[in-house]
């Protein structure tokens, strides 16, 4: 199978410095490209660990949220406990800013909510059942679990996209374009050794003909 080189390339001495400059540099971008590919990959897995916990806290605080509200239903009545939720004025502030992990740009989420006491809540105690207050606190922990989860799990993608088109950008360098340089390289080079060849026959057959005529 023929090496593939890089079309349209004179076989010029010039070409070939400013192909062994190309050369040099692709080698120093793949060996950079994967330096950053590693340390991504490390950063992918050390937040990963961190969302398989984040998720779990979430899922089982919230079942706990639902578990507690179902109970108040059954205690207060379907149409008390939305009254009572309907008391309840929101308190969530929400600041979204970004960081950059190996030039990648994530989000860094600042949530504010409130812990809120039973008379901030706004219902009375007198017609709720406690219950309904556990279902309260527990979603308000629940909220903050979430907007955690949704920075990790937005993190985890980011870097997921990054880490595939570096390791595209890694291949490609690896595989095509580097070895086409090499191969140019080492084609123009026989092709000047052969045109040296060429000159030096040449040269000496001119020689030749010139003694010969001196003669």
């Amino acid at each position: 199978m023929a090496q593939e080189t890089i079309e349209g390339i004179n076989p010029t001495r010039m070409e070939l410095l400013k192909l062994k400059d190309r050369e040099k540099l692709a080698v120093k971008g793949h060996s950079l490209l994967k330096e950053k590919r590693d340390a991504l990959i490390k950063e992918f897995f050390d937040i990963l660990d961190r969302v398989k916990g984040s998720r779990g806290n979430a899922e089982k605080t919230l079942k706990e949220a639902f578990e507690d509200l179902t109970a108040a239903q059954i205690v207060m009545g379907d149409l008390a406990v939305q009254k009572a939720a309907l008391s309840v004025k929101e308190s969530v502030e929400v600041d979204i800013e970004s960081r950059s992990i190996m030039g990648v740009s994530v989000p860094v989420i600042d949530s504010k909510i409130d812990s809120r006491t039973l008379i901030d809540r706004g219902y009375s105690f007198a017609d709720t059942s406690v219950r309904l207050d556990e279902a309260a606190r527990k979603f308000e922990e629940s909220l903050s679990l979430i907007i955690e989860l949704g920075e990790i799990e937005k993190t985890i993608y980011l870097l997921a996209a990054e880490i595939e088109s570096t390791k595209r950008r890694v291949n490609a360098l690896e595989h095509i374009m580097i070895p086409r340089l090499q191969n140019t390289v080492k084609s123009i080079e026989m092709r000047l050794e052969e045109m040296e060849r060429e000159n030096f026959v040449r040269l000496k057959m001119i020689k030749s003909s010139m003694e010969a005529g001196d003669t």
